[in-house]
């Protein structure tokens, strides 16, 4: 690598081009940016005494062997700059053509043919080597055009013809003299790496590392491909990262990141959730480790195709209509549901393991999860890591019924509310505090195949939030009309929609149901009720309450799995857990050992389905659910069984109550009965009582 301070005219004179790689980002700075370059370039222009004016670095590497005429350099760092330079030299170019036409004496400026031929084109290029600078796609044709002074392009970078046109009006105002001596005091660090040997990413990292407007997305995107050469570039931008960006449009540079963090949360499962910031540095690792594996197209055409999913949920792009629909709403609930949706539809797409009915089932189902807890007032804050666990436990085999069992296996702080807890609070919460209030009574007016559009619908209270009622509202609710609108105003029985808010107002009950556009006229399945009651007490409100309550129960369904698959899901993750430890490495003395191997076949041999699971302090012998736990002893082995004491039929007298203890030390399951084996002679009674409780287990 070399690098020192260079004028920035003496790195654009000479027989050279400056690539901007294809997979760089766009001409990105605005007239904001051209300011600040102007006021720079006429300070140090208008004063003799300073010597010059640091622009920042330029950082290529040789796109070739340049043996040819042209060299061609690779823009790795510096594109802003460069661009914006030459669009201030066109414009000056550009401006010196007008005076000169109009006579006028300009001194020791350079001529227009002077400024293209020393930093704007190539005399003797041909082609696409004509140009000193060439940017990529629209960026290109729009500068080109400016060069050529020729008809802006259809599809024109919008960011050059605006920078442009505000440059040529600056120097239209200027003195010339001036800004062509300001351009040349600008000085750059003039950064040329060896082909080969330097590594052109970590130069760019270090660069770039003190907050300039670079995404994660950006620094991914350079670090992917700016290790491979011009071809494959080309070839894999094309074929892979383009149709990204596409497909991410005007949301690219908002939404890209959010959607690596999702891929790399699935990718790599962490333990706590990734940090926004270290998004790249978090890929950079998992690339490196993988690239050998799947190879750089393999983890390219995952990020693709992973993209197109993440864009079809989070961006509304799904063309399955009953899909778009469930994901719609799923989303108005939750930011933080995309590793599971992102998995799902991997299953659905890829493995085609997960039909369209079941995608829309599991949509719903998670829906349905989201806002019951959020009625029945559950923790929402861990939603993300809830979410991301979840992602983790559906598998490619069966993923709605994986995805149930892993609901069902949430635990109780993260559990999926019941029928009953979900009724209760419908009834009986202020609802109207709700952040997702209006989505609670949509759902339940268009739960329907018949539609009607609220989007322009308020949420009306039947009964008026004004404290100071009217006297008709009082006398309908009786002496403690205060204690009912206190407890009754915010209910579910109490709210609506409608187009006619401000035309209710506070207005008695009969009023609002018989004005123009009132509950009487309402097309609305919601005010079926309301229409049909000759008043409104806390004994309507509370029925109407109950009601919705009630068909609410069938819009957002409760979780419903066998609990087979719930069992046998627990022994599969028994058997993984398992595979870790050795029986071997139990602690058993001699004479517990002793028991233990005469034991150990004849449990075995109670069933084919019997599956020993030993860990650090014990073993496990399981079938769906634990028939018994081996704890060793001294000189013995306690017997842990999942058997009621009442039950259990004992001729050694041998076996005791279980739970007549505060806790088996070393046991890691709850058992009602423990046997205590202390001699080989105990066998076949010990036997007989592991059979009773793998009878029962098996039942």
């Amino acid at each position: 690598m070399k690098a020192e301070d260079t004028l920035v005219t003496s790195l654009l004179e000479g027989a050279k081009q400056f690539i901007v790689p294809i997979f760089q980002r766009d001409y990105s700075w605005g007239t904001k940016h051209c300011q600040q370059l102007w006021k720079d370039v006429i300070r140090v222009g208008s004063d003799p005494k300073v010597k010059g004016h640091f622009l920042g670095s330029v950082v290529y590497v040789a796109a070739e062997d340049n043996s040819a005429a042209i060299t061609r350099w690779l823009l790795i760092d510096g594109q802003q700059r460069m661009t914006t330079l030459t669009l201030l030299l066109i414009a000056l170019r550009d401006r010196i053509k007008e005076l000169q036409d109009a006579g006028e004496d300009l001194g020791e400026v350079s001529t227009p043919e002077e400024l293209d031929d020393y930093y704007l084109r190539n005399r003797h290029g041909k082609g696409d080597r004509r140009h000193k600078l060439h940017l990529r796609r629209a960026d290109h044709d729009t500068l080109i055009s400016r060069l050529d002074g020729k008809g802006i392009p259809d599809a024109a970078s919008e960011r050059i013809k605006e920078n442009y046109n505000f440059l040529r009006d600056l120097v239209s105002k200027a003195d010339v003299q001036i800004v062509y001596a300001g351009i040349k005091k600008l000085v750059v660090v003039d950064v040329c790496l060896t082909r080969g040997q330097d590594d052109p990413q970590m130069i760019f990292e270090s660069l770039n590392s003190t907050g300039v407007d670079l995404t994660q997305a950006d620094l991914i995107r350079n670090f992917v491909l700016m290790r491979l050469d011009e071809t494959s570039q080309t070839q894999l931008y094309e074929e892979y990262w383009q149709p990204i960006e596409h497909a991410f449009g005007r949301r690219y540079r908002t939404e890209f990141d959010k959607f690596v963090k999702d891929f790399l949360t699935l990718q790599l499962r962490p333990g706590t959730p990734l940090k926004a910031a270290e998004i790249y540095h978090e890929f950079r690792s998992f690339f490196l480790r993988t690239v050998d594996k799947c190879g750089v197209d393999g983890i390219l055409s995952d990020l693709r195709r992973f993209g197109t999913y993440y864009t079809a949920f989070s961006l509304g792009q799904e063309k399955q209509p009953a899909l778009k629909e469930a994901f719609a709403r799923l989303r108005s609930l939750i930011e933080v549901a995309s590793p599971v949706v992102l998995t799902l539809y991997d299953y659905h797409d890829r493995a085609k393991t997960l039909s369209a009915d079941e995608f829309v089932e599991a949509i719903e189902l998670l829906e349905s999860f989201v806002f019951r807890r959020s009625v029945c007032d559950m923790q929402t804050r861990s939603l993300g890591q809830i979410f991301a666990s979840l992602a983790y436990r559906i598998t490619e085999s069966q993923p709605l019924l994986s995805l149930k069992v892993a609901l069902y296996r949430q635990g109780k702080k993260r559990r999926f509310p019941t029928d009953a807890e979900f009724r209760e609070a419908l009834e009986t919460r202020d609802i109207y505090d709700m952040r997702t209030c209006f989505y609670l009574l949509d759902r339940l007016e268009n739960f329907s195949k018949e539609r009607i559009d609220t989007s322009l619908f308020t949420i009306e209270h039947v009964m008026p939030q004004n404290e100071d009622l009217r006297p008709e509202w009082r006398t309908m609710l009786g002496n403690d009309w205060q204690v009912v609108q206190e407890t009754w105003l915010h209910r579910l029985g109490n709210l609506t929609l409608t187009g006619y808010n401000s035309t209710y107002s506070d207005r008695s009950f009969a009023e609002k149901q018989k004005i123009a556009g009132g509950f009487c006229d309402s097309p609305l399945r919601l005010n079926k009720f309301i229409r049909e009651q000759s008043e409104w007490t806390a004994a309507a409100i509370e029925q109407r309450g109950k009601q919705l309550a009630e068909k609410a129960l069938g819009v957002w369904q409760p979780l419903v799995v066998d609990p087979l698959a719930v069992k046998q899901r627990e022994l599969e993750e028994y058997k993984a857990l398992a595979a870790n430890f050795n029986i071997e490495n139990v602690e058993f003395d001699v004479t517990a050992k002793q028991l233990f191997d005469a034991i150990q076949p004849q449990i075995q041999a109670l069933g084919s389905d019997v599956v020993e699971l030993p860990n650090d302090r014990s073993v496990i012998y399981r079938v769906f659910d634990f028939f018994v736990e081996i704890i060793p002893r001294k000189q013995r082995l306690t017997l842990l069984l999942n058997l009621d004491f009442a039950e259990c039929e004992d001729s050694s007298d041998k076996s005791e109550d279980a739970t007549q203890y505060a806790f088996i030390i070393g046991a890691m399951e709850s058992g009602g009965v423990i046997y205590t084996l202390e001699s080989l002679n105990d066998i076949p009674a010990a036997i007989n009582v592991v059979r009773q409780a793998y009878e029962r287990v098996t039942e």
